[in-house]
């Protein structure tokens, strides 16, 4: 199989879909890797490292795309790329189709099969080609809510540990999954004041079991939420429904109950947002403000980190290049559910339920033994 990594276009992404030590694997294996001249750039891996390791450098995305089986990616399909799909090529990325119709109805006309990275299952029913992104966004959303509280940033001028005889920063964090734990131990780490909210009892008994004496754990409801946003200084949206839209839990109206300058870091953003002032920002321009309220909703988060990121994500995403270049995908989809449950569109038809019913768009079942054998014929 010719699989192929390109230079990652969306701004300021700085991450990279595949290490060197992946392309001495592929090709020992058998297969080509064709990588982009300078994708590994801004995670300080240089071409003749992917050289050394087998990979054939190629100038242009048009190239790889062109001629590979199996595009690796670390972000959904930009404008410019969508040309550069066709039918019969698998798309192995972070794609979060929910956020965008326009993103959904472009990718499904090229026919493409599209696996995203966010819904594929692990053995034990867990996401873990979410995880890593979501421990790194979530430790990053403290330190940049640390930053933006700062009154150059047009926050509160809070310090978020306090000092002696100075309360510390009061933090919401709005879902305990992946990110809003991470959230949470950093900004416990600060010293701050934190709260975690989810409508898990479970997942909030098992929070407040490992979590130290200055997070607390409150059941996500309206009341709730409301009387957090009076206090907040820092609002963490940390909610996570797989494949689908975000729920909105915080509303414009909610907004003027906060303080002026108060924080909110939407991490949720990729999905839509939770919160319905939110809007997409880039790292370049990342905040903006609303009745006061300082936004934060970058929705490449980990692309600041690049290095870090990287590392991290194809941690988790190999093993699965792997599988699929060994068996192409619907064999091994056929073999491991949880892979198949990461093919969000398969012939120009939408197989994830979720996306379906948030745009209405037509869903059909993605079938992998069904799909091997029409691949053979």
């Amino acid at each position: 199989m010719i699989v192929g990594v390109p230079r990652e276009v969306k701004q300021d992404e700085y991450r990279v879909a595949m290490l060197p030590v992946g392309v001495e694997e592929l090709t020992r294996a058998g297969h080509k890797v064709l990588v982009e001249r300078g994708a590994g750039q801004g995670s300080g891996i240089q071409d003749d490292e992917y050289r050394a390791n087998g990979a054939l450098i190629v100038d242009a995305a048009t190239e790889v795309f062109a001629l590979a089986d199996l595009i690796v990616k670390v972000k959904e399909p930009q404008t410019q790329e969508y040309a550069l799909l066709r039918r019969g090529q698998v798309l192995f990325t972070y794609l979060h189709f929910a956020a965008s119709e326009s993103l959904t109805r472009s990718v499904l006309e090229t026919g493409v099969t599209a696996a995203a990275y966010e819904t594929l299952r692990g053995r034990h029913g867990d996401l873990p080609c979410l995880t890593p992104m979501s421990e790194v966004a979530g430790r990053m959303s403290i330190q940049e809510g640390a930053k933006y509280l700062e009154r150059p940033q047009e926050g509160r001028g809070i310090l978020l540990g306090g000092v002696p005889g100075v309360p510390p920063a009061h933090i919401a964090i709005l879902g305990g999954g992946v990110v809003g734990k991470n959230a949470a131990r950093i900004a416990a780490g600060f010293q701050a004041d934190v709260n975690i909210l989810d409508i898990s009892v479970d997942r909030l008994r098992y929070l407040d079991d490992i979590m130290p004496a200055n997070v607390n754990t409150l059941y996500s409801d309206r009341h709730n939420i409301r009387d957090q946003l009076t206090r907040a200084d820092l609002v963490i949206g940390a909610v996570l429904i797989e494949g689908a839209r975000a729920p909105r839990l915080v509303r414009e109206d909610d907004l003027k109950m906060m303080k002026p300058g108060a924080v909110i870091i939407d991490v949720a953003i990729d999905q839509g947002g939770c919160v319905e002032t939110a809007r997409p920002t880039t790292h370049s321009e990342p905040t903006y403000i609303v009745n006061g309220v300082v936004h934060y909703c970058v929705t490449n988060m980990p692309g600041a980190v690049g290095r870090t990121s990287t590392y991290a994500l194809c941690n988790v995403t190999f093993p699965y290049v792997m599988q699929i270049a060994q068996r192409g995908l619907h064999v091994a989809a056929a073999i491991d559910r949880g892979l198949a449950n990461a093919v969000n569109m398969y012939d120009g038809k939408l197989t994830n339920k979720a996306v379906a019913d948030t745009f209405g768009i037509p869903f059909v079942p993605y079938e992998p033994a069904q799909a091997a054998k029409q691949a053979k014929v």
